[in-house]
């Protein structure tokens, strides 16, 4: 899993439930290399029903033909038209090119090679390494994630890209930095610095943003951090995990109709009593819960049931 998000209509002991699952798997998902990510995918094939739409999806290795559509929501849909991010250029590097995630809207991979080229200037770094997008035809990943279904959601890592691209087998292998305190109430002061707030500024005030997820101890040092303009703290959003890298969450782009946006997030810029929540004991000492259900080939929208009966050409044999 990716995420939870708190609504704050929740109740408190359902989620506490919920977050430890997420919590117990987020991170390590991130972080997996690539000979980890094939013991998880191959163990998710061998139990996984016939029937799991995340089965399916996950097998396929081309994007859907025709222009470019968005179908259904974060964490129930799919899209058509889809792009691969090149796998480099002067201001980013994908990570974990194996998994065949690097894949998206158009919108997001245009999203993303301009924002390189701001994260650069903003931070001073040479660039940033982009994790997973989507797969070539979006729904439910395999492995990992709950949402980035759309072509719409990227993750991007907590370190910057270096000035002398990382080899082939590097990509493989170099994992993220932990920005998050090992108490997991705060950021560590000798990891966290201000290049990772401009950074985050910068994703929270493009346009297309609408929400950027972090792990609540990065969104509490951003707010003690933040200055006079807080704005764009309202779409920093906390999220179980997120303390090795950020997710960018676009909204729904014009003229996508089939595509259905979350609500805006709350007024205010978050960092009162919702935020403090975080931090309290059920949160932090909760035990992992159990897997949430897959979803079934026939929960998804009908319009993405079609993308699955591919052609073998965009399916791999597993």
């Amino acid at each position: 899993m990716s995420f939870l998000v708190i609504p704050t209509t929740f109740t408190r002991s359902l989620l506490a439930l919920l977050l430890a699952g997420f919590v117990a798997n987020s991170t390590a998902v991130a972080q997996e290399t690539a000979g980890e990510e094939t013991v998880r995918r191959n163990a998710a094939l061998s139990s996984l029903p016939k029937d799991a739409a995340r089965r399916l999806f996950g097998g396929m290795t081309s994007a859907a033909p025709g222009q470019p559509r968005i179908v259904g929501e974060y964490w129930k849909g799919c899209y058509t038209g889809g792009v691969r991010l090149p796998a480099s250029a002067e201001h980013w590097q994908v990570m974990r090119l194996s998994r065949n995630r690097n894949w998206g809207h158009p919108r997001l991979v245009s999203f993303l090679e301009r924002f390189a080229r701001t994260a650069a200037g903003e931070t001073g770094w040479p660039g940033i390494l982009v994790g997973d997008l989507s797969q070539p035809r979006g729904g439910p990943m395999l492995t990992g994630h709950s949402s980035h279904q759309l072509g719409i959601e990227a993750d991007i890592w907590l370190r910057p890209m270096p000035r002398q691209p990382f080899s082939p087998a590097q990509i493989e292998e170099v994992r993220s930095t932990d920005l998050v305190r090992s108490d997991r109430k705060d950021v560590d002061p000798k990891i966290y610095t201000r290049q990772h707030l401009a950074i985050l500024r910068a994703a929270a005030r493009e346009p297309e943003v609408a929400r950027v997820f972090v792990n609540a101890a990065i969104k509490k040092a951003l707010c003690r951090d933040a200055g006079d303009d807080r704005s764009w703290l309202r779409k920093i959003r906390p999220a179980a995990g997120h303390n090795y890298h950020f997710h960018i969450r676009l909204a729904c782009p014009a003229g996508q109709a089939g595509c259905r946006d979350q609500a805006p997030p709350d007024e205010g810029d978050g960092c009162g009593k919702d935020l403090d929540y975080w931090f309290s004991a059920a949160v932090l000492e909760a035990k992992p819960g159990p897997a949430a259900k897959p979803l079934s080939v026939a929960e998804m929208p009908k319009e993405c049931r079609d993308l699955m009966i591919a052609p073998a050409a965009g399916r791999s044999a597993s």
